[in-house]
Parts: C-alpha cells; structure tokens; sequence
C-alpha cells in the first residue's frame, strides 16, 4: 500500500545521510524503523498483559463469575 510519509527537515536530512552510510533507500531505513517499533510495542503491550493477568488472575476470575 502507498503512503506518503512528510518528515521534518532535520529527520529527512539525517535520514538522506544514514541511507548514504548505510548504502541502502531511505525507504528501507524507514521500513526497518517502523517494523522495530511495532514489534517492541507488541511485545511490550503482551508482556502488560500477561502481568495483568497473572498479578490479578483471583480477581480476573471472580469478575468473569
């Protein structure tokens, strides 16, 4: 799917650069970029839960009688 992505002048700038390094497209670098995030605020929002659960599991319970 096409999406437009507008950054700020400074984040395009240090992105430009960081592809140059890294000799890859900016593109990538921001697939990459949103593929981590995603993946840690997944991991991050499962690993809440499964505390939540496991904290208040008796009163998780008597809830769901």
């Amino acid at each position: 799917m096409a999406m437009t992505l507008r950054l700020p002048e400074v984040d395009d700038r240090m992105l430009t650069e960081r592809a140059a390094k890294e000799k890859r497209s900016k593109q990538e670098i921001a697939i990459e970029a949103i593929h981590r995030y995603l993946t840690a605020h997944n991991e991050l929002v499962d690993a809440s839960v499964e505390e939540i659960m496991r904290e208040d599991a008796e009163l998780l319970d008597r809830l769901a009688r």
